[in-house]
């Protein structure tokens, strides 16, 4: 196999001239100028989908300014339309821009990062600053925004300005692409900050609606996003615009692999055994009637599993950007969406009212809005191929956003802990009061939110972060006597540890058996026998829990150290 799993590269062509293995999307191209006449198109989809990749192929194969034929030698659109390359390929000059990195902690740190992108597109637009063809005011507009030194006003319009001076020269009207247009709005709404929210918005709709409305130097424009933001709010008079979301079912196949894809990407690197591990990891999202695979997750796991063949899968989205939507919907304080969390947690589903026009500055006015998001964006997906629109069944896709959503779920349960009950309970666990501990304990659990598939495991983070929090030393899963002890809890004060084992009861009738089992398995194991030097006693515990409830019961001999 002489091609290469390329993660994160975005430029077509270097992709391509790096032999890095290309899931054929091209078909893309065909459908988009042939078979529709939208003069807007906008493609809404989740990070990591695959959008750069796909804008900088279509500047790929119409810039006027390149010859691409090799790129696309024995690609679908090269092999199924051979007369629409010989009409379309390389024949329009194109304009990219890309605002994925206009952010910043203040309107004018973001403002300055958009003067860099447009002066860094005049640069390369070498053809057009002396030009006889061009306009000599556009030429000097042309040269401030190169230079850095353009007013609001001409960044405003510096994409038309641009367009102006390539169809002049080109003699041609020129094909715009935008991508990741919502970025800056959602960096600035992220900071909290409303007065830079409301520059920013003003900027960008003001760049959109100038180059994309009734503009006679535009032949048709892409856009893309994570959200559709209302039409009143960025694309006001905007006209034969036509959105793509992850609800629609045309070019639904175009962002993402599909299962055939994967199948055959795993089986190019000699790795079909792992199809199941990446189906339950980074599978899962319906697109329209379309399954799709995360095409970074599967790229990134095919990369780390190639250099090490027993690497296991892993969380990717968490390393890539911020989840402040998830975080801000799981601790949001105007209402409590804590039982849904549980339904879809346990595998389930719930049935929700999806809204596709939203603004980032009102994502949080209404839980129908934070839904919305949460579908927009990846973190929930369609359980049914013929969902229709309105209300529709959302579930998590997979054990990776599973993941997102129970660390989300887990600090949110930290920061919201009753500390009455907490109190109460660490308070017990001391007196040796089981029946107060387990009361306690139970209502501290019913605040919370369980998982059917956690085990032993989410219960045990919960009271690492109850003793934690209360400024105990724990010795969580440390090797003792025979075995791993599930956690010690030393207090210096009282020169006394807590020792504790847990499990997990199939239904309640077993919770007093496990706790007595628990003990037994304390002393079998001889965790009882190594209490840290300096302290006095250690009090024994075995506990059981079953969904929301919890049981406790201390051994009838605590162990004296002499």
């Amino acid at each position: 196999m002489d091609k290469m799993i390329v993660v994160g590269n975005d430029i077509f062509d270097q992709f391509i001239k790096d032999n890095g293995y290309y899931v054929d999307k091209t078909e893309l191209i065909y459908e988009l100028a042939a078979e529709t006449r939208n003069k807007v198109t906008l493609f809404t989809r989740p990070r990591r989908f695959g959008k750069t990749l796909t804008m900088s192929m279509l500047e790929s194969f119409f810039d006027i300014q390149r010859d691409s034929r090799d790129l696309f030698q024995n690609r679908d659109i090269l092999n199924h339309h051979p007369e629409f390359c010989e009409e379309w390929m390389n024949r329009y000059p194109v304009l990219f821009l890309s605002l994925k990195d206009i952010e910043g902690r203040n309107f004018n740190l973001a403002y300055g990062k958009l003067k860099t992108v447009i002066a860094d597109i005049c640069k390369k637009q070498v053809n057009l600053e002396n030009n006889d063809k061009v306009d000599p005011d556009d030429a000097e507009k042309f040269r401030r925004l190169k230079a850095e030194k353009g007013e609001e006003a001409d960044l405003q319009n510096s994409l038309k300005t641009i367009m102006r001076m390539m169809t002049a020269v080109y003699g041609k009207p020129v094909i715009l692409l935008i991508d990741e247009y919502d970025v800056p709005l959602s960096k600035a709404e992220e900071t909290k900050n409303r007065e830079y929210y409301e520059q920013m918005l003003d900027l960008i709709r003001g760049i959109l609606s100038i180059s994309l409305k009734t503009n006679e130097y535009l032949k048709f424009a892409v856009v893309t996003g994570c959200l559709r933001i209302t039409k009143e709010s960025i694309f006001t008079g905007v006209n034969n615009f036509a959105c793509y979301s992850v609800t629609s079912r045309k070019f639904s196949q175009y962002f993402g692999f599909t299962q055939e894809e994967v199948a055959e990407m795993l089986a190019a690197f000699g790795l079909s055994e792992k199809m199941d591990t990446v189906r339950k990891w980074y599978d899962g999202y319906i697109f329209g009637n379309t399954e799709v695979f995360c095409p970074w997750d599967v790229a990134s796991y095919l990369a780390s599993v190639i250099y090490d063949e027993q690497e296991a899968p892993q969380n990717f989205w968490a390393n890539t950007s911020s989840n402040a939507i998830l975080d801000d919907f799981v601790s949001h304080g105007k209402f409590d969406a804590s039982d849904k969390f549980e339904i879809l947690l346990n595998g389930g589903t719930i049935t929700e009212e999806i809204y596709e026009e939203l603004t980032y500055d009102h994502i949080s006015d209404s839980e129908k809005n934070l839904w919305s998001v949460l579908l927009m964006t990846g973190y929930l997906s369609k359980a049914d191929r013929e969902a229709p629109t309105g209300r529709i069944r959302l579930r998590i896709p997979n054990m990776e956003i599973a993941g997102l959503f129970k660390n989300a779920v887990v600090r949110r349960f930290e920061k919201t802990l009753d500390a009455g009950h907490v109190d109460a309970f660490v308070a017990a666990m001391w007196k040796k009061d089981e029946e107060t501990a387990s009361e306690m304990l139970t209502k501290i659990l019913w605040n919370s939110i369980s998982y059917f598939d956690y085990g032993e495991e989410y219960y045990h983070g919960m009271l690492n972060g109850i003793f934690t929090s209360r400024g105990f030393s724990l010795d969580s899963n440390d090797e003792a006597g025979l075995g791993r002890l599930d956690l010690r809890v030393r207090d210096k004060g009282r020169r006394g540890v807590l020792l504790m084992e847990f499990k997990k009861s199939e239904k309640p009738q077993d919770m007093d058996a496990d706790c007595r089992e628990a003990i037994t398995q304390i002393f079998e194991k001889g965790y009882d026998k190594s209490i840290p030097e300096g302290y006095e006693y250690q009090l024994i515990y075995g506990i059981a829990f079953y969904a929301k409830m919890a049981r406790i019961k201390l051994a009838t001999v605590s162990v004296q150290h002499k």
